[in-house]
């Protein structure tokens, strides 16, 4: 395979990624949360609308930003409001470019960092971009007179795509080297001189442009492929016999694939360092391999549309990206996340929580909240907002109390950067039998509705593998090649260690790359095979040569009889490869356990390395709650349970379990989350604090006042009642449309003599404050909405519960009420199913404390 030159390149720039590998320090003491920075804060995309902006209110927000606990924005400038246009600043202007110098000023003030696109909206291009330069699709056609097929370039059609004005223009042609030169000069031009490293990171958009050509295309074919695509225009065409149609349109994918890392990610990358910044990229929608795009990037970037999915293929999707970093040896992996996790203003901040939790289990360690929307003061609620945002904007109800979200992330993330990958395999992902395919000519990898993960046997294998409870990334033919080396039986690549290079049932495959798994073998590594060795090359260049090369590196592999579940080994060095029919086998040959707490519904972790030891995130999606005893397939003297949501740290209660491993003492309600911490040593700390109930839970009963504090558009009469109730639903028309908080306030005696108790609130729509006797007990944003009390009087206590609903049922009435609110011009405002945008028809959403709530007594520990 004549791809010297891009392996060079890639090793060039794997080897220089150490300038930007910095971690979070961990603090001192071993249960200690780790230093939080700006990069384990979540950050959030902040739209520019017609980048109708001032620099008072930049300030602003970026303050109310700082304090919610965002650490850093990403500056996207997109399409306008109507009737606003006299604000409009045009984009890269002198005004322009001094209001972004003033937000990055005003950014780095607060303590946050500002990310931006080189360009406006998304697609990369705009006014600059000249016909020669812009995005091309590659159109075949037969010639009747000439009996010969004719290629043509053609421009795509595809522009920016929701540009701020002044950012309009062709997309460029990415696959092009010249095309993306040009763009970045004039592009640095414009932006005019900028104070170094101002810029955090210059970020790409997920990959969506439609161009399946370039006037570099058959050159560059010609070079790597060593033959003529021009000659092979019928079967590129779909014409002939299939399997030289799906040769030779899997050597045009592997160009489009090497084009688009050469001549656009790589410069891109090379560039943004030129300016002290990093480089952030979605690679996904790309014809590409998606792990070579994500890795050519200092920060890759996933993202999951829509809610996450019960089945878990999102998390597997999200974990190329994490791969890509794990095995690069890059210290962040982000997401832009909760792309439109619901409709508008429906979604909870329990729902975000959740949502958030099944990135980090993918191994994300730094959310990209999508978004918020600049949008000036005087404007009337809900203000400017984008068309595919959870409205994360001071403007939203839930806005009071995401505080507490945000330093659950914030936590969460800070152990996570702190930390490498700890996972026993890594999945070689055989794009190969994606590309030999005859349908279609360019061949995409999206994250949504990804078939061609889920239809292929590597898919299945990634299920089974995270169902059972191991831990893998997945690994390419080019990171294998410049990344992962083996001694002493481990695999290492990026600061991990592996156990095992797991292969599906894989049709073709490189000969270099089967010669690189028979080295790492030889350096000490287990290479485990499923089915057989791949029997073929791909793509049609050289053909019989690269078949005679597998063929020769095939046949110097002697397996020897199976054993008694199936699996055939073949010493190779001091490694070995292994042939079976089922993963599990092969799987226990390599010497790896499973994590056996996944066999509880529900419950689902990822495992990092420390330097004192493990540690785990657990996720609880299931139902029922688990409480008691979890094994965990490590070693350990001490495990530390700490709580990302309270900060509560403590030693658990520990005791041996099989094969070497230690079980821990573990309460997990439903949606609820923790993170597990073992140590190789002795460590002296407090221990976890368990919560026993002593009988069953008590409903509180008694008169309860309902005062409405905060919100709009008015504030409803305050109302009594002797048994809980939502504020919605009770004929008060100002109730039913209000978006805000009420305090549900009522005197109790408790119903026990125990001195702690716990306090469950029931059902809460959506968020609380919880007071006991002018005591803050904590807020509640996700389930479970339970809290420690403390002391409770034995006479006449105080329970004020403040909750905030969602912004929904405000919404609701603008629409009911015809009022003119969704005023942005190109596709103004639509919702999930991309037609406008119309909250009429909704119900109202119940809002309010609905319970029951409860107080169980707790017998110390």
């Amino acid at each position: 395979m004549h791809v010297t030159k891009l392996i060079v390149v890639a090793v060039a720039f794997l080897s220089s990624r150490g300038a930007f590998a910095q971690r979070p320090r961990a603090d001192g003491a071993p249960l200690a949360w780790p230093t939080i920075t700006r990069d384990a804060k979540p950050w959030t995309r902040w739209w520019w609308m017609g980048s109708a902006v001032d620099s008072a209110h930049l300030t602003s927000e970026l303050t109310q930003l700082a304090g919610a606990g965002f650490g850093g924005v990403e500056v996207t400038a997109i399409y306008g409001v109507k009737g606003a246009e006299s604000q409009f600043v045009p984009y890269l202007t002198p005004r322009w470019n001094a209001l972004l110098a003033h937000a990055a000023t005003q950014a780095h003030r607060l303590g946050m960092g500002l990310d931006m696109p080189p360009g406006a909206g998304w697609r990369t291009g705009g006014a600059t971009v000249t016909p020669a330069d812009a995005n091309k699709s590659l159109r075949i056609t037969f010639d009747s007179a000439k009996g010969t097929h004719v290629a043509e370039m053609r421009f795509s059609g595809d522009n920016v795509k929701r540009p701020g004005p002044g950012g309009e223009g062709f997309a460029i042609d990415v696959f092009s080297r010249a095309a993306t030169d040009n763009f970045l000069r004039t592009y640095a031009e414009r932006l005019g001189p900028m104070p170094w490293g101002v810029i955090g990171a210059y970020f790409h958009d997920s990959f969506e442009y439609t161009g399946s050509g370039s006037s570099e295309l058959f050159e560059f074919f010609l070079e790597h492929r060593r033959y003529d695509l021009r000659r092979e225009l019928a079967a590129l065409a779909g014409q002939g016999d299939p399997e030289r149609i799906a040769r030779v349109k899997s050597d045009y994918r592997q160009t489009l694939d090497e084009m688009l890392l050469a001549n656009f990610l790589l410069p891109l990358r090379e560039w943004s360092h030129a300016r002290g910044s990093k480089s952030r990229n979605q690679a996904h929608g790309s014809p590409g391999n998606l792990l070579d795009l994500y890795a050519a990037s200092d920060v890759p970037e996933t993202e999951i549309f829509g809610r996450p999915s019960g089945n878990d293929e999102d998390i597997l999707v999200a974990k190329f990206a994490s791969s890509a970093a794990h095995v690069a040896g890059l210290p962040l992996a982000s997401a832009e996340s909760f792309t439109w996790l619901g409709e508008h203003f429906s979604a909870t901040l329990d729902d975000v929580k959740q949502a958030a939790d099944a990135f980090f289990l993918g191994g994300i360690n730094h959310l990209i909240y999508h978004g918020t929307a600049y949008s000036p003061a005087n404007v009337a609620w809900p203000g400017w907002e984008f068309y595919a945002s959870a409205e994360f904007n001071p403007r939203n109800a839930f806005w009071r109390d995401l505080p507490v979200l945000n330093r659950y992330v914030a936590r969460v993330q800070s152990v996570m950067q702190a930390s490498h990958a700890d996972n026993d395999v890594l999945l070689y992902w055989p794009v190969w039998d994606n590309w030999h395919d005859t349908t279609r000519l360019r061949m995409d990898f999206a994250v949504r509705n990804a078939r061609w993960l889920f239809d292929k046997p590597v898919g299945a294998v990634a299920t089974e593998l995270w169902k059972t409870g191991y831990g893998f990334d997945y690994v390419s033919d080019r990171l294998l090649a410049t990344s992962v080396n083996a001694s002493g039986r481990r695999l290492r690549a990026g600061g991990a260690e592996y156990a095992a290079i797991v292969v599906p049932r894989a049709q073709h495959m490189p000969p270099e790359t089967f010669q690189r798994l028979v080295e790492l073998a030889r350096s000490g590594a287990t290479i485990a095979f499923l089915g057989s060795l791949p029997p073929d090359v791909p793509g049609l260049f050289e053909l019989e040569a690269r078949r005679a090369h597998l063929a020769t590196a095939r046949q110097q592999v002697r397996f020897g009889d199976a054993d008694a579940v199936g699996v055939r080994a073949a010493p190779v060095g001091s490694g070995r490869l292994l042939v079976g029919e089922q993963l599990e086998p092969l799987l226990a040959a390599s010497g790896i356990h499973r994590e056996t707490m996944v066999d509880r519904p529900g419950v689902r972790f990822i495992r990092q390395r420390t330097v004192n030891g493990r540690q785990y995130f657990i996720s609880h999606a299931g139902t029922e709650s688990v409480d008691g005893w979890v094994s965990l397939a490590s070693t350990a003297t001490r495990v530390a349970i700490m709580d990302p949501m309270t900060g509560r740290t403590g030693l658990a209660e520990v005791r041996p379990g099989k094969a070497g491993g230690v079980d821990v003492r573990v309460h997990l309600d439903p949606g609820s989350s923790l993170i597990l911490r073992t140590f190789d040593t002795r460590i002296d700390s407090p221990r976890w604090a368990y919560e026993s109930a002593i009988g069953a839970p008590i409903t509180l009963r008694g008169r309860w006042t309902v005062t409405f504090t905060s919100g709009g558009p008015t504030l409803p009469a305050s109302f009594a009642i002797d048994s809980l109730t939502p504020w919605t639903g009770r004929g008060d028309a100002n109730a039913d449309r209000f978006a805000g908080s009420a305090r549900y306030a009522m005197h109790f005696d408790a119903p026990s003599s125990a001195r702690n108790h716990s306090l469950d609130l029931g059902r809460v729509a959506e968020s609380a404050r919880v007071r006991l006797n002018g005591r803050d007990l904590g807020t509640l944003i996700a389930r479970p909405f339970r809290v420690a009390t403390g002391p409770v009087r034995a006479k006449n206590n105080l329970l004020e519960i403040e909750v905030t609903n969602l912004s929904a049922n405000r919404v609701h009435d603008l629409d009911v009420r015809g009022v003119s609110w969704k005023t942005f011009h190109d596709i103004n405002y639509v919702g999930f199913d991309y037609r406008p945008f119309d909250a009429s028809m909704w119900p109202v959403r119940v809002s309010g404390l609905v319970g029951p709530v409860t107080l169980t007594a707790i017998a110390p520990e």
